[in-house]
């Protein structure tokens, strides 16, 4: 008997896997709307729990019942302190976190580095009073930049990074690689019958991450001829104020595709008349809860989070503690989902 994977179900709806598992689960951070539509979607589709993953599942549950062996620090870099639940991407880095520490018999505590009064030197001593000898660091969205107050913690932890790479200290991170992402949306562009990609990306968020999505854009560009090459748009911040410095770009480039971080841009698009994804398509670089209708990848940012922990577990064995020489980086493969903002495959084929 063949089972209905709850990837089969993203794929049918354009969603993400995270996303379907997250709405069959009744989690409320999925708008209710979407919730129902996956919950309507798998019954038709005949979904149910596969049984030999469910006892295996059951097994492993109870090989876990044990309290936690060791603890991990997660440390919110964020400026709000609540951002692991209420910012968009950053709680699934966490939920990945915890799910891994909960299967290597770890459990974790929460800490927030803009707390009135915490220094490296105060984090440093509770820490050590709880016995928790790793860290992951998230939240480094805004600044690569980690605060040198707490520079006591980096020098005397295993400490790893997610999201991107930071400086000032360089450690260890995981994150999505970005670089394929962006070459992968160029390929699934071209593949859909695209001719001018753009990427509209703030000047801002390249440089955090290197020009990594620059660098993507620039190798996926090679496929094309050079007539097609389009520059990107990287004053995003600016036109949040200035459309028209986004619109003075649209018609000078032409795009007929864009890739972007930004739901903000479907709505720069439609103002302006434009139909989605009759006129222009949109390629999400980054889906998340709002975005289910995009196509676009899935940066599996619970699987960074899961990796950061086999890190600084693997760190902790071998006791490698402060800030490394040499800072290695584990890089998680982005997936592509399709949706309703571009062409759909049998559309494009037509027009070849």
């Amino acid at each position: 008997m063949a089972y209905v994977t709850m990837r089969e179900i993203a794929q049918a709806l354009g969603l993400s896997k995270n996303t379907v598992s997250l709405a069959l689960a009744n989690d409320p951070q999925i708008p209710a709307g979407t919730r129902e539509r996956v919950k309507a979607a798998a019954e038709k589709m005949g979904y149910a729990v596969n049984p030999v993953v469910s006892h295996l599942m059951s097994e492993l549950r109870k090989s876990r019942t044990s309290a936690p062996t060791h603890t991990l620090a997660l440390l919110n870099a964020y400026h709000t302190k609540d951002a692991f639940r209420s910012h968009p991407t950053i709680p699934t880095y966490v939920e990945g976190c915890r799910r891994r520490a909960a299967m290597q018999r770890y459990g974790t505590d929460t800490f927030w580095l803009h707390e009135p009064g915490l220094d490296g030197n105060a984090l440093h001593r509770i820490l050590r009073a709880r016995g928790i000898r790793g860290v992951i660091v998230i939240g480094t969205m805004d600044d690569p930049h980690l605060p040198a107050k707490f520079q006591k913690v980096w020098d005397n932890h295993a400490c790893v990074v997610t999201g991107l790479r930071t400086q000032e200290p360089t450690l260890s991170f995981c994150c999505v690689d970005h670089h394929a992402l962006v070459l992968q949306a160029f390929l699934q562009a071209l593949s859909l019958g695209y001719k001018r990609p753009a990427l509209v990306i703030d000047d801002r968020i390249d440089r955090l991450v290197d020009r990594r999505f620059s660098a993507g854009m620039w190798i996926g560009q090679r496929e094309i001829a050079p007539e097609q090459r389009t520059q990107p748009f990287y004053d995003v911040e600016k036109a949040r104020q200035k459309p028209d410095l986004f619109y003075h770009w649209l018609k000078k480039e032409k795009p007929d595709v864009i890739f972007t971080l930004y739901t903000r841009v479907k709505g720069w698009l439609e103002a302006a008349g434009y139909s989605i994804p009759a006129d222009i398509g949109l390629i999400q670089l980054e889906l998340r809860p709002g975005a289910e209708d995009w196509a676009g990848m899935d940066q599996h940012n619970d699987l960074t989070g899961e990796a950061a922990v086999d890190m600084v577990i693997s760190q902790l064995y071998n006791n490698e503690i402060g800030v490394p020489k040499f800072p290695r980086a584990t890089l998680i493969e982005p997936t592509w989902v399709a949706g309703k903002t571009v062409k759909a495959a049998s559309a494009a084929k037509k027009k070849r």
